[in-house]
């Protein structure tokens, strides 16, 4: 796993598939896309080519940070013998990951100015991690795999490519693939857009593997909340349809230099959290924030409550004018900030399968049905 993200969550390990060779175009292999730089492209062409094309440094923030060091302490949490894996062995783990991190990013130790800053930060990490034991117990689990690196080739020869934070394999095979974020749950309106990265890696998966992965799992912490989804081959060939047209709408903004920015009809209500398009930052832009979204909604997915935080007001809808993006995919992104903590890409709604207890959020069955036949220690 890489020290730090410099962008997103997924993103932590996830920049490690774009950066050193963030071409998108990995000679001579062919090119390549992750689910973040999708992301990126949908939500804003110059966002994209800020990222890919310009490479322009973006140093790490308190809310990165604590993505990465929690992403940190999970994939740690289960080297330990599953009767070990409990809150305070967890907490356990933060300083010296925290410590090793630091030590590899010189950035991160220069987030915080006194001991008193960094131990307020640490003990935000501490409950975010703390939540994490009130949606499921590590001791009844094996990933079979850990912050998993997975790449295919489409027939077109795009390769897919990216990371997954964990993959579950059931003793009948199968498959579930879990993401943890450490920020806000989407509002019910962005959940199909939070599912855009899920789907891309049960495509991957797969074409990988040729099974259709059971369940998808977004994990958000900070909130308590969990939202699920069953997909089907309709829903990865809608994907794969989906994430084709993008890259030839990324192609042709290369080809004609059109890296034109989103724009917007009116901003964020006085509520909701503020955001940026990178045309407001300054030239010296080093840390892009991502722009409003499309709204979208997804009818079929489950979600459990969040009790832990109330949720941001609603955001104002985009501007209708559409950029070279929009003829191929629809804008992806609900985020303050380009970090683990606010990664949220858009999908597109498919019908549930059994195994999701349908308005509660929660597999049907029990979490002792994904034990067993994972690797302790693979990934």
């Amino acid at each position: 796993m890489n020290p730090v993200a410099p962008a997103d969550s997924e993103v932590a390990p996830a920049d490690s598939e774009v950066a050193p060779a963030d071409s998108e175009v990995d000679a001579p292999r062919g090119p390549a896309l992750s689910p973040s730089r999708a992301a990126d492209f949908m939500t804003c062409p110059l966002l994209y080519r800020f990222r890919v094309i310009d490479r322009l440094p973006e140093p790490p923030t308190p809310a990165t940070a604590r993505g990465t060091l929690v992403h940190a302490a999970l994939e740690r949490l289960f080297d330990l013998p599953a009767a070990e894996r409990t809150p305070e062995a967890a907490r356990a783990l933060l300083i010296p990951e925290w410590d090793r991190l630091a030590a590899a990013e010189p950035d991160l130790a220069a987030l915080f100015s006194d001991d008193a800053e960094r131990a307020g930060w640490l003990a935000s990490a501490t409950a975010i991690l703390d939540a994490y034991f009130t949606l499921e117990d590590p001791r009844r689990l094996e990933p079979a795999e850990r912050e998993c690196y997975v790449e295919t080739t489409l027939e077109s020869g795009l390769r897919l490519r990216g990371y997954i934070d964990r993959l579950d394999v059931a003793p009948g095979g199968d498959i579930r693939i879990v993401d943890y974020k450490t920020g806000r749950a989407p509002r019910e309106a962005y959940e199909a857009s939070a599912l855009f990265q899920m789907k891309f890696y049960a495509l991957v998966i797969w074409r990988l593997r040729g099974q259709v992965p059971r369940l998808l799992q977004l994990m958000y912490l900070a909130e308590g909340e969990v939202l699920r989804y069953a997909p089907d081959e309709s829903d990865l060939l809608a994907t794969e349809r989906k994430i084709i047209a993008l890259w030839q709408a990324i192609e042709r903004a290369r080809a004609a230099g059109d890296w034109r920015p989103t724009t917007r009809r009116s901003a964020p209500s006085s509520a909701a959290p503020r955001r940026r398009c990178p045309t407001r930052v300054s030239p010296r832009f080093r840390a892009p924030s991502l722009t409003c979204p499309r709204h979208s909604r997804n009818p079929h997915s489950t979600r459990s409550p969040g009790p832990l935080s109330p949720r941001p007001a609603a955001a104002s809808p985009r501007d209708a004018t559409e950029s070279p993006t929009e003829a191929a995919a629809e804008s992806p992104t609900e985020a303050t900030e380009c970090s683990r903590e606010s990664d949220r890409p858009l999908g597109d709604p498919g019908l549930a399968r059994p195994g999701v207890a349908p308005g509660s959020g929660r597999s049907a069955a029990p979490s002792s049905t994904w034990c067993g036949s994972g690797t302790p220690g693979a990934g």
